[in-house]
Order: structure tokens, then C-alpha cells, then sequence
């Protein structure tokens, strides 16, 4: 009952959409019935949103679009937009006295063409179409953890194409323009070719996509470019699906043109997304059958494990896709799905490793002294995947670097700067996978691997220092960052020195002799920049223009150009005043005191009275002396 309440502000606004369109008379027709003209009459409301496009032809796919963007799918939520569909369904019944019975017994109706009155009999079933698929959708995304609801899925589906049958059927009167006549049976042939796509009947499936698509292209073709927008963009949503149909069907060049579309759009989305990586990888599974391998600086181990054949089967494939990426965003896509990917064939091998725990640590080969090989294996793969995390942060490097280049022009637009510290950053994290490269067990006694991580390690200390200096300079402690500099040519010359046997491993690095070339320009300009400071700080430094800390009480006598005597804190005496010294209460002492003769008073003390019984009856009689 919840979703069916709609009330305040968003539901007046939900019930514009079921007025009657302008250009109908009570009891008869329009000229033509059309389900433009509900967007005229205000049922499709135009979103002011920011980030949408114009405003797109009407018809039977805008006021799809525009309703699933609004209620829900913007975010992926089809059952909020299940319940919108719910709600107005109910206003159109009730705005048409459309009503299925009452609330004891449920009389059932049908939208024929004699009753055909008006636009909303059409809007009508339309959203009984839309509300069966979205409970579709909905049920598509709970079917990977509860598959028992697949069954239910593909009935929903059944539903939605017979009520697009049902608005196609009614279109086809002679009172519905053609416009609408066309988008009918291409809303029809889009649900029908994704329930054969559900069933894998990928030719009927193809020949109901292939019908869409052509009739949304004539569509497109028919009016300008802003009002064929939406058609375009339709056509994009289904080239994919129809793609992997034809696949299905055996033609095997869709396969390329499907991995062409994953790289351009940066990964596909909705019904084909889940299907795609499944079919590569079942595509990978029919290779790994054949691999039993692997070769790695001069071993060879055996790969017993399907995960770990399919990743390393398609690595080369990754490693092609993020060369060939078009943005950067695609480029960082592509480098996580290939670190996902290999964390994933790590965990494989980790459960391998399980049951001789205590022989993976110290797992020694008595004659050759080497580990095992699924120990290696599992080091083969650690290597791929600090290898990947350094390309990635390395490409991240750069795309950082060239920011800084165009600082000056991003500081005029109001945007964000990069700085020298995200860089220096980037390069921790690389330094601290290369020292993990070099712990991998088997690759201890390998000196060749070790001295070219070492290499590697001396270039990207090179940048790393390079960068902290430019982080100086910035804050103008040229000392620090003339240091630095040197360093980084110290660590240049090493790299040069000791490159002789590693050049092709060092050719992906970044270039050494480059950075030598701008850190002797940086140093020239470090020189210049300190010297031009140096004399701005003796200009500074004169009487004229610098305060001395003085308020202005105690500098009256003194010109000074002080800027803070206009601005809010001005110094003008010292709060709260500091203390003074002042002169203390003086102390006497009586020297004369210990010197003093006092004179006897032995007369002018009372005598102690006698004691005993003769003293008492003294003092009774008052004989007491």
C-alpha cells in the first residue's frame, strides 16, 4: 500500500499527465490520435535538469524515456519506477472511468478501437507494457543470487509483449497517426527481441532487433538532428545486442566488432553487459582446454587450475585493450578489470596452497633448491599484478603531470590544480611495489631480476625526488629543493650507468635523459628565482616600508607603511599592557633586640597560692596573705 501512496507537490504534478489532451471534444475524436499530443497538453513534462539534452521528439519512446528517467532508472531502481507505473495507471483509470470493477469484485476490460476515444486509451496500455517490463528488470537483477526467479522473469516479459501486441494492434486504426503507428511497432519488435534474447533464440531475437533498429533509423532520418537524438541513441542501445546474436548464430568477426564496442563506450551496460563477459570467458575456456603451460624467466610450471589458464589466456588480450583505449577514463576501466581478474586467479592458487601450509613457506626442492612450481606460479602472478599497478599508477603519473602543465590555464578556469604532492604520492606506492617485486620467492638468488628492479627502483626515486623538490619550490625553500635536484641527477647517472644489459627492460620507463635535461633547467631557475627573492627581501627590509612589531602608540615619531592600520586588526597598543617593575614594601628587623636588658618583675606577679588542707581553711576564713 505504501507504493501506491503519491501525494504533495509530486503527485499534482503526476496527475497533469492524465488531463485531457487539448483539441478533443467531449464524445468525439480529434483529427488524428496521436500520443504527442499528451506531451503537448503537459504529460510530458520537460525535465530542467541539468545534464539532459533538449527537448526530444514526442512519441511513445520519449515519454518512455523521460518517465524511466525521472521515476527511478536513472539510478538503476526498477521498482521505483514499477510503482510510478502502478500509481498512474490507476489515475488514468479513474481519470478515463476506465475502472476494473470495484473493490469486491473485479470485472475485467479491454481497450478496443470503437472505444478509442481518446489519447490516453493508448497511454493506458502503454504503461501496462512498461510496468510488466520493469518488474522484469527488477526481477532480472535478484535472479543472480535467487535463480528460481528467472521463471518469473520471462513471464513478466510475456506479459510486456503481449500488451505492446495490444498497442500495436490498436495503432493500426485508421484514427492513430503514422508517427505513432511506426513507434508502436518498433516499441513492439524491442520487447519481443529481448524476451527471444532471454530464451536464446538469438535469430528470431535478431530479426525483432534488426526491425527496431530500422524503423528508429527512418524515424531518425525523417526529422531534424535535435529531434533524432533519442532514435540514435535507441540504435546504440541495441547494436550491441544484435551483435552478440549474430555471434550466437556463427559469425564469429561479431566477436571483434563486440570488443570494439566494449573499448569505445568504456564497457556495455543493461541487457548485453553480463552476457558479454560471460561469452569471453566461455570463449577463453575453450582455449584454456588446450594449455597445460606456462613459461616464466626460464621455468616452466605447470597450470593445472581453469581460473588461472582463462586469466592468462586473456592477458594478452587486456594488456592490448588498455594500449588501444581512447580516454583515460576507459584506460583506468580496463587496468581494474585486469587487477580483479588477477586477484581472482591468486585466490585460486592460495587454495591450492591450503593443504601444504607449512611447505609454502619453506617449500625447497631437495636437488634443485628451487620452489615448488605452484609456489612459483603463485609469484609469476604477484608479478603481473604489481606490474599492472604500476603501469596503472605510472599512467595516472602522467595524466598528472600533464595538469601540471596547463596549471595556469585551469587556475584561470576555477578549477582544481594538480599539485607536485599527488605525484610524490603516486610514486610511493610504486616504490613500495617494486620493493615487494623483490621479495617474491624463487627470484631471491635471480641477480639479473634483481638488479633490474633495482634500476627501476633508482628511476621512479629519481621522479619522486624531482617531484618534492618542485613542492618546495613552490613554498620557496630553494636549499631544500637545490638539494633535491642533485639527488636526482645522482640518481639519473646511476640509472645511465648501470643500463648497459637492462635497455629494452628500462624502454617502457619513463625517460631518464629527459628529466636530466629539465632538472638543469629547473636548477637554472631555482638560482635565478632565489637571487630575484633575496632582493625583494633587502627591498622589504627598509625603514620605509617594514613595521618593527611596535603598536602605533609607540611609534608616532617613526613614518612606517603599515597596510594593517586599514584592515580589522590593527595594532594600535599593546592588550592587555605587560608589566612593569615597581618598587616593593620595605622590611624592618630589630637589631637591638638580643642586646636589650629587661627589668625584673618578680613583684608585680602574683604569687602562687599555698596548697593543702591549711590553705583551704585559710581562704575560707579569709586569712589567706
Amino acid at each position: 500500500m505504501a507504493a501506491e501512496r503519491h501525494g504533495g507537490r509530486g503527485g499534482a504534478e503526476e496527475n497533469k499527465e492524465n488531463e485531457r489532451p487539448a483539441g478533443t471534444r467531449d464524445g468525439g475524436l480529434s483529427d488524428s490520435l496521436g500520443l504527442e499530443s499528451i506531451l503537448r497538453s503537459g504529460g510530458g513534462r520537460r525535465s530542467g535538469r541539468r545534464g539532459e539534452a533538449g527537448p526530444a521528439p514526442p512519441g511513445v519512446l520519449q515519454i518512455v524515456k523521460e518517465s524511466q528517467q525521472q521515476h527511478g532508472l536513472r539510478h538503476g531502481d526498477f521498482q521505483r519506477y514499477r510503482g510510478y507505473c502502478s500509481r498512474r495507471l490507476r489515475r488514468l483509470r479513474k481519470t478515463l472511468n476506465f475502472k476494473m470493477g470495484n473493490r469486491h469484485k473485479f470485472t475485467g476490460k479491454k481497450v478496443t478501437e470503437e472505444i478509442l476515444s481518446d489519447n490516453r486509451y493508448l497511454l493506458l496500455i502503454l504503461m501496462d507494457a512498461e510496468r510488466a517490463w520493469s518488474y522484469a528488470m527488477q526481477l532480472k537483477q535478484e535472479a543472480n543470487t535467487e535463480p528460481r526467479k528467472r521463471f518469473h522473469l520471462l513471464s513478466r516479459l510475456r506479459k510486456a509483449v503481449k500488451h505492446a501486441e495490444e498497442l500495436e494492434r490498436l495503432c493500426e486504426s485508421n484514427r492513430v497517426d503514422a508517427k505513432t503507428k511506426l513507434e508502436a511497432q518498433a516499441y513492439m519488435a524491442y520487447l519481443t527481441g529481448m524476451l527471444r534474447f532471454e530464451h536464446q533464440e538469438w535469430k528470431a531475437a535478431m530479426e525483432a532487433f534488426n526491425k527496431c533498429k530500422t524503423i528508429y533509423e527512418k524515424l531518425a532520418n525523417a526529422f531534424t538532428e535535435e529531434q533524432a537524438v533519442l532514435y540514435n541513441q535507441r540504435v546504440e542501445e541495441i547494436s550491441p545486442n544484435i551483435r552478440y546474436c549474430a555471434y550466437n548464430i556463427g559469425d564469429q568477426s561479431a566477436m571483434n566488432e563486440l570488443m570494439q564496442m566494449r573499448l569505445r563506450s568504456g564497457g556495455t551496460e543493461g541487457l548485453l553487459a553480463e552476457k558479454l563477459e560471460a561469452l569471453i570467458t566461455q570463449t577463453r575456456a575453450k582455449q584454456a582446454a588446450t594449455m597445460s603451460e606456462v613459461e616464466w624467466r626460464g621455468r616452466t610450471v605447470p597450470v593445472k587450475i581453469d581460473k588461472v589458464r582463462i586469466f592468462l589466456l586473456g592477458l594478452a588480450d587486456n594488456e592490448a585493450a588498455i594500449v588501444q583505449a581512447e580516454n583515460e577514463e576507459t584506460r583506468e576501466r580496463l587496468f581494474e578489470s585486469l587487477l580483479s581478474e588477477c586477484r581472482d586467479a591468486i585466490q585460486a592458487v592460495r587454495e591450492d596452497l591450503k593443504p601444504d601450509q607449512k611447505q609454502r613457506e619453506h617449500s625447497l626442492e631437495s636437488d634443485s633448491g628451487k620452489v615448488s612450481n605452484i609456489q612459483y606460479l603463485h609469484s609469476y602472478l604477484t608479478y603481473i599484478k604489481l606490474s599492472t599497478a604500476i603501469r596503472r599508477n605510472e599512467s595516472m603519473a602522467k595524466s598528472l603531470q600533464k595538469a601540471l602543465l596547463q596549471q595556469q590555464r585551469s587556475e584561470e578556469d576555477g578549477k582544481r590544480t594538480a599539485r607536485p604532492q599527488d605525484l610524490i604520492r603516486l610514486y610511493d606506492i610504486i616504490l613500495q611495489n617494486l620493493v615487494e617485486l623483490t621479495q617474491l620467492p624463487g627470484l631471491e638468488e635471480d641477480k639479473n631480476f634483481q638488479k633490474e628492479i633495482g634500476l627501476k627502483t633508482l628511476v621512479y626515486k629519481a621522479y619522486r625526488c624531482f617531484f618534492i623538490a618542485q613542492s618546495y619550490v613552490l613554498v620557496k625553500k630553494w636549499s631544500e629543493a637545490l638539494v633535491l635536484y642533485e639527488r636526482v641527477l645522482k640518481y639519473a647517472g646511476q640509472v645511465q650507468s648501470g643500463a648497459g644489459a637492462f635497455t629494452n627492460s628500462l624502454k617502457e620507463l619513463p625517460d631518464v635523459q629527459d628529466l636530466i635535461t629539465q632538472v638543469n633547467a629547473e636548477k637554472y631557475s631555482l638560482q635565478a628565482a632565489a637571487i630575484l627573492d633575496a632582493n625583494d627581501n633587502h627591498e622589504t627590509e627598509s625603514p620605509s616600508q617594514v613595521k618593527d612589531g611596535k603598536p602605533l602608540s609607540e611609534r608616532f615619531e617613526t613614518f612606517c607603511l603599515d597596510p594593517s592600520l586599514v584592515s580589522k586588526q590593527v595594532s594600535l597598543v599593546h592588550f592587555p599592557p605587560g608589566f612593569q617593575p615597581i618598587p616593593c614594601k620595605p622590611l624592618f628587623f630589630d637589631l637591638a633586640l638580643n642586646h636589650v636588658a629587661f627589668p625584673p618583675l618578680e613583684d608585680k606577679v602574683e604569687q602562687k597560692a599555698k596548697s593543702g588542707l591549711t590553705g583551704y581553711i585559710k581562704g575560707i576564713f579569709g586569712f589567706r596573705s
